[in-house]
């Protein structure tokens, strides 16, 4: 049943932002592919992790799929060998737990990529500022 799926997907999301206390978060946003039932289920899944952190205080950085593989490919097109491949040399040590693990963390880091490109950018801007 989705119902009590969704439920415990909430409450262990909740539990991570207990215990890590995130500043930042951000989630892929979804694809519609030909299975309208799993694209729809994904939105309700999608939500939860959309509705935890802005509960929190949080902005949400949401990032198209192929924005995501670019940034950490390279490839806006790459599969997911080449995302766990790229996420284990980013991150070395990292133990993925599976597709979806190297996924999530493929996010995380194009968000560390992008929020620190523009941070840089605001940093360089501000200083140019003619006084």
């Amino acid at each position: 049943e989705l119902a009590p799926r969704l439920l415990s997907l909430h409450d262990q999301l909740c539990d991570v932002f207990e215990r890590l206390s995130p500043e930042v978060a951000a989630v892929e946003q979804t694809f519609v592919n030909k299975d309208a039932q799993g694209t729809l289920k994904l939105g309700h899944a999608r939500a939860i992790a959309l509705l935890v952190p802005a509960a929190r205080g949080l902005d949400v950085a949401e990032y198209a799929p192929n924005q995501v593989k670019k940034t950490i490919v390279g490839v806006g097109h790459a599969d997911k060998r080449q995302i766990q491949h790229m996420v284990r040399l980013q991150l070395p040590g990292v133990a993925l737990a599976g597709e979806d693990a190297a996924d999530a963390l493929a996010v995380a880091l194009c968000h560390a990529h992008r929020r620190g490109a523009s941070d840089r950018w605001a940093e360089a801007v501000s200083r140019a500022v003619v006084r």
